[in-house]
């Protein structure tokens, strides 16, 4: 008998700017905030003059499908736990719904 496939670990955390209750969160800058609180956890750490400036790759705000989400990238828990536990609590604390999926690169151009 062969194995049972193991599920992967979702890449990525999307955190909704919907609440359980299915209400839209507010203030509707959530999600420029939250990502720009986790802005200096970045590959390398870079550090210094304008290393704050820009969005941290593994905690990005998004719109999907008309609702704001941050999207935190699982490599956050490794690198720093407190920062992953901060976003995570943020959802949690806010009963905002959150998903774990992986988004996937866009295709090739179509001719």
């Amino acid at each position: 008998m062969s194995e049972p496939a193991t599920r992967p670990k979702p890449r990525e955390v999307f955190i909704q700017g919907l609440t359980l209750e299915g209400r839209t969160f507010r203030p509707s800058d959530w999600a420029e905030r939250l990502a720009g609180a986790m802005s200096c956890f970045r590959p390398g750490m870079r550090s210094g003059p304008g290393a704050h400036i820009g969005y941290s790759p593994y905690c990005v705000p998004r719109v999907i499908n008309g609702v704001k989400c941050v999207i935190v990238n699982e490599a956050l828990r490794e690198i720093e736990p407190m920062a992953w536990d901060f976003v995570m609590n943020f959802a949690r604390d806010n009963k905002l719904q959150v998903a774990e999926a992986c988004l996937l690169p866009d295709g090739p151009p179509k001719d």
